[in-house]
């Protein structure tokens, strides 16, 4: 039997998705305050014959549909959440949460799962094993949305043999696609560097031990470590964001305090890097005299796609859009989806969506941002035909 058109399909529900998009567009929520959002997806879901849990992880929404015959697992996810950032387009769909925006196209994901969900359970008799779809919490700033789903029995009852996600991605024009074998987003984590000095008058420095300028010079050292520690072929990001020291033009402090990022795509690697940190961080504190200490918080695993998923995905993506079409894509941002694939193989790929002709070319998390509502129809049906693949070729 041949496979549905699910492009023929995906545009068939293209308004829909369009309206329900801009629904949720309009009313946006914060990690782990999709309240309004996942009780719209699980009654969505429910409606079309799920077998739904709601609140799992407080406001994260799970969804089974059973095919008619045993086979694989299939896992899709679709985060949910916003970003505390107050919109600045002039569109009816405008925001209507003050200082809150789905900056990120959040959005969008969650509007294609219920596409996805509707379309697949016309052919639940053709299904052979289990569809999941995970609608998630909290994937911003390294909320911690994924870890709490998984902590929550996500991935269990069935745990899912394979697992895909997507993200609608502005640096990419709408009718282009990204996938990469491998590594695509980076680990990352955060530090806090104290550094305790004296305080003093800013008009006797002899009788202080300036934090400042050792705080100062620390920031200047870390940026030999990807340079002078780190092999040119590895890709490592040190970031220093937030520096923080004093209250007032005329007195040293005691103490500054710095704040930054580290993103790798080896574990191993970021391990290094944060002992660099640590020695290159203390011993220029000890040479102006102070002391420096440091706490980090790990945020999110890389984001590693497995070889067998992704080529499942390319070639979906290739009969969608085209072979010449399609690149290969790294970036050292960041997304929790790397949790789902250290449990589960998988594959996490890009649909542009960006659109220079109507303006919609802003970045992501840009208070202007939006995208072009038909790269919704390419990432259906790119997911479509990529979980087809495993519950209805006989995979």
């Amino acid at each position: 039997m041949a496979q549905p058109d699910f492009k023929k399909e995906a545009e068939a529900i293209f308004d829909e998705m369009v309206a329900t998009r801009r629904d949720f567009h309009q009313h946006p929520e914060l990690g782990f305050q999709e309240v309004r959002t996942s009780r719209i997806v699980a009654d969505r879901l429910t409606e079309l014959g799920l077998e739904v849990q709601r609140g799992v992880a407080q406001t994260g929404v799970v969804g089974l549909l059973e095919g008619r015959k045993p086979g694989p697992t299939v896992m899709m996810r679709f985060d949910m959440d916003a970003l505390p950032i107050h919109e600045e387009n002039d569109v009816p769909y405008k925001s209507k949460n003050p200082g809150v925006m789905h900056a990120c196209g959040h959005d969008a994901h969650t509007a294609m799962g219920l596409g996805m969900a509707k379309i697949m359970s016309k052919y639940q008799d053709r299904i052979a094993g289990t569809l999941k779809f995970v609608f998630q919490p909290a994937e911003e700033g390294g909320a911690g949305g994924a870890f709490a789903m998984i902590a929550d029995g996500a991935l269990e009852n069935p745990k899912p043999d394979v697992a895909f996600a997507m993200h609608v991605w502005n640096p990419v024009p709408y009718g282009r696609v990204r996938v990469v074998e491998g590594p695509c987003m980076a680990s990352s984590s955060v530090f806090t560097l104290t550094v305790e000095g004296k305080g003093g008058h800013g008009a006797a420095p002899h009788l202080a031990v300036d934090p400042i300028l050792a705080a100062a010079h620390i920031v200047a050292a870390l940026q030999s470590i990807v340079s002078r520690n780190i092999n040119p072929q590895d890709s490592v990001v040190v970031s220093i964001g937030q520096f923080s020291a004093g209250s007032t033009f005329n007195v040293i402090p005691d103490r500054a305090i710095l704040k930054g990022t580290v993103r790798s795509y080896n574990t191993e690697l970021h391990r290094k890097i944060y002992r660099r940190i640590l020695e290159m961080a203390t011993s220029m504190a000890d040479a102006f005299s102070c002391k420096a200490t440091m706490e980090t918080v790990a945020i999110v695993a890389p984001v590693v796609n497995a070889p067998e998923p992704t080529a499942v995905v390319r070639h979906a993506a290739e009969a969608i859009v085209g072979a010449d079409k399609i690149d290969e894509h790294r970036t050292m941002a960041a997304e929790d989806m790397g949790f789902f694939l250290e449990e589960v193989p998988g594959c996490y790929f890009f649909i542009g969506a960006s659109n220079d002709e109507k303006g919609l070319n802003y970045p992501q998390h840009h208070a202007k941002f939006d995208i072009d509502e038909r790269a919704m129809i390419n990432g259906v049906t790119i997911m479509a035909n990529a979980v087809a693949h495993y519950v209805m070729n006989g995979h």
